[in-house]
């Protein structure tokens, strides 16, 4: 049965499915204390940082807060979508410049024929992943509706506090959303309408970049969402 008020067109759908999971998000993140948003659940996870104590080698941020990020690699998970950029048409070496690896490394994944391998993603805190959103969809903006020049790894600065962060963080989506709300299906199929320039959105007819984001800012919300059911029952047993 069909919601009321709601599309089914190609557009309307995805519009609607980043409206309904902001909101959600949204209400989920009420109440985020400062050493939730801070809290490493196990040893070695990936957070937010003062410059000069970043545990991994390619932290960034241009403040002094910078969130971590570790050496470039392509987990089991996107072994699916290299194969699809081979199939593409896309070469080797543009693989290998877009998941900034080397092009042995990118060759290796394409030769695989075994089962995946673990999943050896880091734990991360919900600083980090609010921070890794922040700096997406701020750099999504600008790379489709701004000037495109700016690096989106320099256009956040990170701040330790929950409340600054949500503060700022929610107007850079909101601007998102609305410049993507007023464009027209000719843009939507227009291929390097986005320029972002860490992955392969310039290869991409926009509609499937929206696509992209859409999962990217559902997934990490969840797992924001789980971050905070774990606190709570942490929280509740330690009383």
């Amino acid at each position: 049965m069909e919601t009321p008020g709601s599309r089914t067109d190609r557009f309307g759908l995805l519009l609607d499915q980043f409206d309904r999971a902001r909101e959600m998000a949204e209400v989920r993140l009420i109440g985020l204390g400062d050493e939730e948003y801070l809290w490493e659940p196990a040893p070695g996870c990936w957070s937010l940082r003062r410059r000069g104590e970043a545990v991994t080698p390619r932290a960034f941020g241009p403040g002094d807060w910078v969130l971590d990020l570790g050496a470039p690699d392509i987990p089991a998970n996107e072994y699916e979508e290299v194969a699809r950029q081979a199939a593409s048409g896309m070469s080797v070496e543009k693989i290998a410049e877009d998941w900034s690896v080397s092009v042995e490394r990118v060759q290796e994944v394409l030769d695989h024929t075994g089962p995946l391998e673990p999943d050896r993603t880091p734990v991360t805190t919900i600083a980090w992943r609010l921070g890794h959103l922040h700096f997406e969809f701020a750099g999504a903006w600008e790379w489709a509706f701004g000037e495109r020049r700016q690096d989106p790894k320099l256009m956040v600065d990170f701040s330790p506090s929950a409340a600054v962060t949500l503060e700022r963080f929610w107007p850079v989506i909101d601007r998102w959303r609305e410049s993507v709300g007023r464009m027209t299906e000719e843009q939507l199929d227009t291929v390097g309408f986005s320029q972002y320039p860490y992955g392969g959105d310039a290869d991409e007819p926009y509609i499937s970049v929206l696509w992209g984001a859409n999962l990217e800012f559902i997934h990490h919300m969840a797992e924001i969402a789980l971050l905070r059911d774990l606190w709570r029952a942490r929280s509740d047993g330690a009383r």
